[in-house]
């Protein structure tokens, strides 16, 4: 059995030094890798990204995070994933990370995601050059997902996401929302690979279970939603037989 732990949204700015780090200390009892997916800071300074590393870094378990749009605001994504990086705090954008646990291998494939909307309500690439340049990043981010997804050979394989890939977790939220909330493009990517669990946040209003079409667990873990600092899922590695 794998262990996740997740959180999203947390918003954590130069005033929260210290707020995580008590309920993270024991996490290596519960958990064998936390998940972090995306908004960790507030407006995406670089110093909100060394609270994060303060908080998150040096945890008893592995920590792969993505960014979430609060991260970019301040136009500097790239400098936080550096301090994130410097925290050991594994940043993906596109890439995977794989963790050992008791003679099984975890897999992560870890983007931002993007908005765009969900089948039969959905934006699509015609008209002004915004509107294309706006799905036009959504497909290569989620082309970026299915790539990284395909390329892990590990027993679980974990989506790691900030948008969300599916409507099912955004109900609670005003369906007017709903194209920059997540987009179907990635939900798309999550079935075309085998994936055992899809992770999100960015939702602080949805709900926590929800589900791809091709029958793939999906769970929004924005902190407003999960109420904690952290929640556990269980994964239990396929048995091959011989």
């Amino acid at each position: 059995m794998i262990r996740i732990a997740a959180v999203g949204d947390v918003h954590l700015g130069e005033d929260a030094r210290g707020r995580m780090r008590p309920a993270l200390e024991q996490l290596g009892e519960q958990a064998d890798v936390l998940l972090l997916a995306g908004d960790l800071t507030r407006h995406g300074t670089v110093s909100e990204a060394r609270v994060v590393a303060d908080e998150f870094g040096g945890l008893a378990v592995p920590v792969v995070a993505v960014l979430g749009n609060h991260d970019h605001h301040d136009d500097r994504p790239d400098e936080v994933t550096a301090v994130l990086r410097d925290g050991g705090i594994t940043v993906l954008e596109g890439e995977t990370a794989t963790v050992g646990v008791d003679g099984h291998t975890l897999g992560v494939a870890g983007v931002k995601g993007f908005g765009g909307g969900f089948a039969g309500k959905c934006g699509s690439a015609f008209g002004e050059p915004e509107m294309k340049a706006f799905i036009r990043h959504t497909t290569e981010i989620a082309d970026s997902l299915r790539v990284a997804l395909d390329s892990l050979t590990t027993d679980v394989k974990v989506a790691l996401t900030h948008y969300s890939p599916v409507p099912d977790t955004l109900r609670g939220e005003p369906p007017e929302i709903y194209p920059f909330l997540g987009s179907y493009l990635l939900g798309e990517a999550i079935d075309a690979s085998d994936t055992h669990l899809a992770v999100h946040g960015h939702a602080h209003f949805g709900n926590e279970h929800g589900m791809t079409p091709g029958g793939v667990r999906v769970r929004n873990v924005a902190q407003p939603v999960i109420r904690s600092a952290y929640t556990v899922y269980c994964v239990e590695p396929a048995v091959v037989e011989v």
